[in-house]
C-alpha cells in the first residue's frame, strides 16, 4: 500500500516535460482575430436580433472556452469539428434531459449531467471539455434556459457552434502557419 501511495503522489509532480513554447506573433494575432470575430458575431446576434425580444439568446459561457480551443489550439483534438459540434450537442441533450427528469437536488443533477456528458462524449468520440459546460448550463441556467427545453439544443447551442466553426474554418486558414481542421 505504501508503494502504491508513493507512486500515486509521484504522478502529481508532472511528467517532466517542459511547458509549451510561446506562440509567435502571427499565431497570436490569428488567435485574437478568430476569438474576437467568433464571440462578437454571436454577441451581435444576442444584442441586436429580433429573436432576443422573444426570450431567445445566443451567447452562453461555454462558447468562450470553445473559442479558446478553436483559435488558440486549432490542431488539438478537442478543437476539431466533430468534437466541437458533437460535444456541445451531447452536452446540451443530456443537460436538458436531466433537468426535465431530475431538477433537484441540484448537487446531484449537476454532477450527473457533467459526468454523463463526459462518458457520452467519450463513447461517441466527441470529447470537448466546453460540452460539459453546455450541459451544466442546461441545469443551472436561468428560467429562460429552462423554458427552452430541447430548443436549447438548437438555439443557442447548435446555432452558436455552427457560427464558431464557420469562423474557425475561415480565420484559421488565413495564416500559412495554420491548417484547420486536422480531421472531420
Amino acid at each position: 500500500m505504501r508503494q502504491y501511495l508513493q507512486a500515486y503522489f509521484a504522478k502529481m509532480r508532472g511528467g517532466g516535460k517542459p511547458s509549451p513554447h510561446a506562440l509567435n506573433w502571427r499565431n497570436a494575432l490569428c488567435s485574437w482575430l478568430g476569438s474576437f470575430v467568433g464571440i462578437a458575431a454571436i454577441a451581435y446576434l444576442n444584442s441586436y436580433s429580433d429573436l432576443t425580444q422573444h426570450d431567445h439568446f445566443f451567447l452562453i459561457g461555454s462558447f468562450g472556452a470553445t473559442a479558446v480551443l478553436l483559435f488558440g489550439a486549432p490542431t488539438a483534438p478537442f478543437a476539431q469539428p466533430r468534437h466541437v459540434l458533437g460535444g456541445h450537442l451531447v452536452g446540451a441533450i443530456i443537460g436538458v434531459t436531466l433537468y426535465q427528469l431530475l431538477p433537484e437536488p441540484l448537487w446531484l443533477s449537476t454532477a450527473l449531467t457533467v459526468s454523463l456528458s463526459t462518458v457520452a462524449m467519450y463513447l461517441t468520440r466527441t470529447l470537448h471539455p466546453p460540452g460539459g459546460g453546455t450541459a451544466l448550463i442546461a441545469i443551472i441556467g436561468s428560467d429562460k434556459v429552462h423554458q427552452l427545453g430541447y430548443g436549447y439544443v438548437l438555439d443557442p447551442v447548435l446555432l452558436g457552434v455552427v457560427i464558431l466553426l464557420c469562423i474557425a474554418l475561415l480565420v484559421n486558414n488565413l495564416s500559412p502557419l495554420r491548417k484547420y481542421p486536422s480531421y472531420w
